[in-house]
């Protein structure tokens, strides 16, 4: 059987998949589980049995005896209370829940520095003071930290990407006294190093799946980083864009740029920082505007060539928050044109002008001038509107290495074998 050299592991929204690398990256075998309904995507023993599921799928396509390590990514933000045995206490609090209690919300707004990303209703800052409210409560840990418990690490320990909406200081890489001041006890937080930083051997849990004893964990990241990491994108002013549900940005950076007036923040990894921004424009204004089943003729009749001149901004409803901060912006989608594929069509130009500007903000805070692209998501297969965004953007479209966040992870390892060599 062929070699695997190390194993990442995805914690998504719908299921988990973990994908196999050779030493020298290659892609050997990709597994997935998928969550049998919404509910169980909140349920830390659906993580975990999509975890033992993928990774007996690794062993039986792929020798495992040569893994030298294993990280994990997981949701930013996804919060859960445990004890000491590491056995959740109580829900989940999921990435897009907001803090059950607004008190601790407002309280961390009164304290917290200017441009924090553990600000805001979103904060999961405020999800884990909340947790850590619980009776029994041994420690507050992330989603991907808790799945490195269950694989033998034996205690809670995460990294640094996962724990910046945390209240984390990258700076001075502790959690910061401030902390304590929001009513959070920083000893129930794990430990954290840097993404990709080897951590300790796995367990007895972990090698149950044909991994040796010598296999390291390594600290893993968020989802949104994975994702970076396995397009192959790394250098200074490599983008990526997800043109998913909604238009997300990233960009490479040599230095952390920040701007909590558009919810721009960055995280380091592998000698990098990476700065982002998202609009409320993208794929769910596509769908509401067209019938899915006329959007293949529509693309077809794309002539990237030769632009409509319509003006739109395309949203579902009132308010932006990148590249403009406008919580009442209107949608922009008039004149209509008698032709859908017009229409359609100018739509897409919309986006990519919203695409557009977004990097132009980047750069406008800090960021360097944009080199090149590579775009994830559903849109990213539309050649049509590839060609109108590379033109818009005046810098190359390139292929991703991957779409996968676990393959992300896996890389993380990769380079953290590397930085010890």
């Amino acid at each position: 059987m062929t070699l695997a050299h190390a194993i990442g592991i995805d914690l998504g929204t719908s299921g988990v998949r973990a994908a196999a690398l050779s030493e020298d990256g290659a892609v050997l075998h990709l597994a997935a589980f998928a969550y049998d309904d919404a509910p169980a995507g909140r349920d830390p023993s659906s993580w975990w049995r999509g975890v033992e599921i993928c990774l007996f799928e690794l062993a039986g396509r792929v020798s495992l005896s040569s893994v030298r390590g294993l990280a994990v990514d997981g949701t930013s933000g996804t919060m859960l209370a445990v004890d000491k045995d590491g056995r959740p206490l109580g829900d989940v609090l999921m990435y897009n829940d907001t803090c059950p209690d607004m008190d601790i919300v407002a309280r961390i707004g009164d304290v917290a520095p200017d441009g924090s990303p553990a600000r805001g209703a979103a904060s999961a800052l405020a999800r884990a003071i909340y947790l850590s409210r619980r009776d029994g409560v041994h420690k507050v840990v992330h989603q991907a930290d808790w799945i490195l418990w269950r694989l033998g690490l034996g205690g809670a320990a995460s990294d640094e990407n996962n724990a910046l909406k945390t209240g984390y200081d990258l700076e001075a890489e502790c959690w910061p006294d401030w902390l304590e001041g929001v009513g959070m006890d920083v000893d129930l937080l794990p430990q954290v190093h840097r993404a990709g930083a080897p951590i300790a051997e796995i367990g007895p849990s972990g090698q149950r799946f044909g991994l040796s004893s010598n296999v390291i964990l390594h600290a893993g990241t968020t989802d949104g980083c994975a994702s970076f990491l396995a397009t192959g994108a790394r250098e200074a002013g490599d983008g990526v864009t997800a043109l998913g549900s909604t238009l997300v940005l990233k960009l490479a950076c040599p230095s952390p740029i920040s701007s909590s007036v558009y919810g721009v923040y960055s995280h380091r990894v592998l000698g990098f920082w990476l700065a982002g921004g998202a609009s409320n424009s993208g794929g769910a204004v596509i769908r509401s505007l067209f019938d899915a089943a006329a959007l293949a003729q529509l693309t077809s009749a794309l002539d990237p060539d030769h632009p409509t001149g319509l003006d739109y901004y395309p949203l579902l409803r009132p308010g932006e928050r990148f590249p403009i901060n406008d919580p009442t912006l209107p949608p922009r989608l008039v004149p209509r044109p008698a032709h859908d594929a017009t229409f359609f069509q100018g739509v897409l130009e919309g986006i990519t002008g919203i695409e557009k500007s977004g990097y132009d903000r980047l750069v406008e805070l800090g960021g360097p001038a944009l080199r090149s692209i590579r775009s994830v998501g559903g849109g990213a297969a539309n050649a049509g509107w590839t060609r109108m965004r590379e033109r818009a953007l005046g810098v190359p479209c390139l292929e991703p290495r991957s779409a996968e966040a676990a393959v992300g992870a896996a890389f993380l390892v990769l380079s953290g074998q590397e930085r010890q060599a």
